[in-house]
């Protein structure tokens, strides 16, 4: 306890946090702009006529054409936080906008949009305009260039975090034993210039899965310790732009590769900041000033200390809610999504949805396509929740249109890391009966097989 506490009253310089605020606001106008320009605002929220949504946040839809300026919005408080502008505000409503962005539509879930929307959430709490900002520039009460040590600690935990997990989530049999899913998806990769002849050898495969483990696992540690932290970012840069080369994962490798560097001393920051302010021919020594931050009244301290507790309680506790539920977690997903198992399985389905009219007995097909687009239809066909909801969203419209009292019965086989494909939800079941929640779907059939491993 002494050791904590003593860590919580050391300083360090500011530098580190003033270029890590900057690299992300970089990286998050970028990728709003690059989403914005490939078309995925119309593509993915205006053009499906049916959204999915998260349990519990069924309210948080796409807006319409509206959704442009939410876009427009996020996009501004992200500029404004790489500069340091009105930073408590900007970071808070980059945070309110993006995590509105995330959670429109459930088909879109991906691992870095979730580490995104905490990061920035644990950037409301941190100093990160204390130094090299506007508001630390023209209003000297905030201008700070040294600050608690933890605010720069806090950044480099949750990164840990992100990293170890994720390696822990690959020591099962189908990715070491196995090399699964990486067979699949290596092999059409031929065209990669220099490995791509390689990526089709069963060698190479199981060298990705093994190396791709250790990585998650030991990157933490090796960027923690000063000896080897210049050797792990080589690694890091390596293994984020390989993934990208090989995967279409958008703009989370550069987010990872950006983030690295906080786990440096001040004076590679200092070298940074520098550059910057001769690039833009910004004045630095004003912030030069050898002051320390002035603590906050005692109260707010302890709401801001709590507040960060539980953050990470729930960030070390949340990823092992699977263990909760019955069944092989890749193939229920009960307590899959945020838990940083990223790219762990190849899994395919199809689902073919019957509608019963109750009092006449008569029965038809649905196509999907009438209501879904191509990439939602992918998404609904294995995984339980989404096919759930849509059920529920099926008998809702056929009420609305003349068979009120109907029933909604579905077909579905699933494939999961090459497996042949299996039944996946008991077609004996009225899914309309079936209401979401947090307990376990007993009406997804058994894997009938084991997946070993955490």
């Amino acid at each position: 306890m002494s050791s904590l506490v003593s860590y919580f009253n050391k300083y360090e310089e500011a530098a580190p946090l003033a270029v890590f605020r900057i690299f992300f606001g970089i990286m998050m106008l970028w990728s709003l702009i690059r989403f914005w320009s490939y078309g995925w605002i119309e593509k993915l929220y205006l053009t499906p006529k049916f959204n999915f949504s998260y349990y519990g946040l069924e309210w948080i839809k796409p807006l319409g054409d509206w959704t442009y300026l939410l876009f427009i919005i996020c996009g501004i408080s992200a500029l404004l936080v790489t500069i340091g502008y009105k930073y408590r505000i900007a970071i808070l409503v980059f945070f309110l906008s993006f995590t509105y962005i995330e959670l429109m539509d459930k088909t879109t879930y991906l691992n870095h949009y979730y580490f995104v929307s905490i990061l920035s959430f644990l950037l409301l709490f941190l100093p990160a305009n204390a130094t090299f900002s506007v508001d630390a520039k023209y209003n000297k009460d905030i201008r700070f260039q040294y600050i608690p040590k933890w605010n720069i600690g806090v950044l480099k935990l949750l990164l840990c975090i992100v990293y170890f997990y994720a390696g822990l989530a690959k020591l099962n049999s189908d990715w070491l034993l196995d090399a699964m899913p990486l067979k699949i998806w290596l092999p059409s990769k031929f065209s990669v210039p220099l490995i791509g002849n390689l990526l089709g050898k069963e060698w190479m495969q199981y060298a990705f899965s093994w190396g791709g483990a250790a990585y998650d696992l030991c990157i933490p540690f090796l960027l923690l310790y000063k000896p080897t932290r210049k050797l792990a970012f080589v690694f890091v840069v390596l293994f984020h732009v390989l993934t990208r080369v090989l995967f279409p994962i958008g703009m989370f490798p550069y987010i990872m590769i950006v983030s690295a560097i906080i786990f440096f001393d001040a004076s590679l920051h200092k070298r940074i900041l520098v550059v910057i302010s001769k690039l833009f021919r910004f004045n630095k020594t004003v912030f030069d000033n050898q002051s320390y931050y002035k603590p906050k009244p005692i109260t707010v301290n302890k709401i801001k200390y709590t507040i960060i507790i539980l953050f990470f309680t729930v960030q070390l506790a949340f990823p092992w809610r699977y263990l909760l539920y019955p069944g092989e977690l890749f193939w229920t997903e009960e307590g899959y999504r945020f838990s940083w198992r990223v790219m762990l399985m190849e899994k395919s389905g199809y689902a073919q949805f019957k509608i019963v009219d109750n009092n006449s007995g008569r029965w038809f097909y649905v196509d999907n396509t009438d209501f879904l687009t191509p990439f939602q239809e992918k998404q609904m066909s294995f995984q339980p929740d989404f096919i759930l909801e849509y059920a529920h969203f099926l008998s809702k419209h056929f009420k609305e249109n003349g068979i009120e009292n109907n029933a909604v019965y579905v077909y579905c086989q699933v494939a999961l890391n090459g497996r042949l494909s299996k039944t996946y939800i008991d077609p004996e079941i009225d899914l309309t009966k079936q209401k979401e929640s947090f307990e376990h779907k007993n009406w997804i059939l058994p894997f009938k097989d084991e997946i070993k491993g955490i």
